[in-house]
């Protein structure tokens, strides 16, 4: 008799305004999840009254079993790439979901637990200010281990205009690696907590 897979259901909400590509960055997660990773996954996308400068969501599931129903309630992770769009969204986070926002222009009011990256500021230094999607990508992928990392570069690099793939690999690895740096960090933070306790 076949075992009964229990299922793991992860709700993604990524947000912030129209131009920074957060409905792109939406579908290569869902495209990592599905076709790298062989996962079921869904996306919904939706903007404001104006598509550029106005409030944008992506809302991402992934599943190892069949999507039912394909809106994010509360998110498992909130990913904001802008403040309006923070303040819009944040009080739909699991109590011990993961707040992901791009420290220049997310300022987070409250006392719940969160990472940040300047993604935005990172891509205007690599000469491209909308790659910050794809920083943000990269460090998402590190901090929550959403999708492999293989499943995510692949995804990307079939997903952004032809010509541009090693540009945004070279993106999506610098927000990798910050968010590596930013979990080791936490984990010392830890332990020297602990050494100091024992």
């Amino acid at each position: 008799m076949a075992e009964k897979r229990e299922t793991i259901r992860q709700g993604v909400i990524i947000t912030g305004f129209g131009g920074q590509g957060i409905v792109l960055a939406g579908r290569i997660l869902g495209m990592a999840a599905a076709l790298g990773d062989h996962k079921e996954s869904t996306l919904v996308q939706s903007y404001g009254p104006e598509s550029r400068g106005g409030a944008c969501c992506a809302q991402v599931i992934i599943s190892n079993n069949v999507i039912q129903y394909p809106y994010v309630a509360m998110p498992d992770v909130l990913v904001c790439m802008s403040h309006s769009a923070y303040e819009k969204y944040k009080d739909q986070l699991k109590p011990d979901g993961v707040l992901l926002t791009d420290k220049d222009l997310v300022r987070p009011d409250e006392k719940r637990d969160y990472f940040s990256i300047p993604a935005t500021r990172m891509a205007e230094e690599l000469g491209r200010k909308m790659m910050a999607n794809i920083i943000m990508l990269g460090f998402t992928t590190a901090i929550t281990s959403l999708v492999s990392v293989e499943s995510a570069k692949e995804a990307v690099t079939s997903s952004v205009p032809k010509g541009t793939e090693e540009k945004n690999i070279i993106a999506f690895t610098k927000g990798y690696d910050y968010g590596l740096s930013k979990i080791k960090g936490r984990e010392k933070k830890v332990i020297g907590r602990a050494g100091a306790i024992s």
